[in-house]
């Protein structure tokens, strides 16, 4: 074997050391992920901490939420969002596991869900998790079951299937505290509906122990329907939630547009609403007072927190409160028509 050939063997054998000691030394920098590991280490550590959360889509939908000294806020609305909601997201994704790896090829990341986001047609939704000196993001792609779905860490090439399944609904409403009014049925005394294009009328009840509400000055030859017609008017309140807020308008509706309701209650807080309808949407203005001290607080509160917004409600609960009074009233007897006079040839 001449010198050139075992020099040539020599250099090629070299080649082949290296590389494969270069593979061994990316393999090993590379993350190794199994089964019950963590999706995102670090993060059930930094959990208090976590001052902003955002969730987008590639079609430009998005969330950001906020924590500040008096909680979490929707920033979309400028509004309190749901804490719980939030808190809720936050563990869910500090003990998100892995079930398994799932494919490297990003070729085949829009079939899990998990592309970037970057682009319209991709269907994940990143989140980022921000804490100081750290921001955790993962795109979450499809489900896989009802307690399992698709993820992957943002700028990582693997692929994972995880659990437990992370809610990140981008719609910001989603993330509202939904919670508007919660002055129950036992508590009215009397209430005041004026709906638009509708005549007013008064319900009321002389105490506690007055079980229905009765209307008065009803229109002539009229009675309500039942009992206690009234009384769902008067329980309307009660648990009553929004489905999303907007700054009331700087321009008032037009006053004929506009229905109105008032509340007042047997230890002195009193309820002002009133109501308006944009297309499909049902919208409440809100306002408090008290004439009690044992309510002053509450008023004040709903109060602070109502003023200048305009809150949508679902349409049921909003045809619940501005109900006409002819929804009230027993429906007239069809008049009876009159029978045709006989003739003397008739008989």
């Amino acid at each position: 074997m001449s010198a050139r050939r075992v020099t040539a063997l020599f250099i090629a054998g070299l080649v082949i050391i290296i590389v494969a000691v270069w593979l061994s030394s990316t393999r090993q920098l590379e993350p190794v992920t199994g089964a019950g590991d963590l999706v995102l280490p670090g993060l059930q550590k930094a959990l208090n901490s976590v001052s902003e959360v955002r969730l987008f889509k590639g079609d430009k939908s998005r969330t950001t939420l906020r924590q500040g000294t008096s909680g979490w806020t929707v920033s979309e609305r400028g509004y309190p969002a749901d804490s719980g909601k939030v808190r809720k997201l936050l563990l869910d994704l500090a003990s998100l596991q892995v079930v398994e790896e799932k494919t490297r090829t990003p070729a085949n990341f829009p079939l899990l869900g998990v592309q970037d986001v970057s682009s319209p047609k991709s269907t994940g939704t990143q989140v980022d998790a921000i804490a100081p000196g750290k921001t955790y993001s993962l795109i979450v792609g499809k489900t896989s079951g009802a307690k399992s779905e698709f993820v992957r860490v943002a700028n990582s090439d693997q692929s994972l299937l995880a659990t437990p399944a992370v809610s990140v609904e981008t719609d910001p409403k989603h993330w509202l505290d939904q919670t508007l009014l919660d002055v129950q049925q036992e508590r009215i005394r009397n209430f005041t509906i004026r709906p638009a294009g509708s005549r007013e009328y008064t319900g009321s009840r002389a105490n506690k122990n007055q079980r229905d509400f009765t209307v008065a000055d009803l229109p002539r030859g009229r009675e309500l329907a039942n009992p206690t017609s009234a009384d769902p008017v008067a329980g309307s309140l009660g648990g009553l939630t929004l489905s999303d807020v907007q700054h009331a308008p700087a321009a008032a509706p037009d006053a004929k547009s506009l229905s109105h309701a008032t509340f007042r209650t047997f230890d002195g807080l009193q309820i002002d609403l009133t109501g308006r309808k944009d297309g499909a949407r049902t919208l409440v203005s809100v306002a408090a007072s008290s004439s009690d001290k044992s309510t002053q607080a509450q008023a004040q509160a709903i109060t602070a927190r109502a003023q200048g917004w305009e809150y949508e409600i679902p349409s049921y609960k909003y045809d619940g409160i501005f109900q006409p009074l002819e929804d009230l009233l027993k429906k007239p007897e069809p008049a009876k028509k009159a029978q045709p006079k006989r003739t003397s040839a008739q008989h």
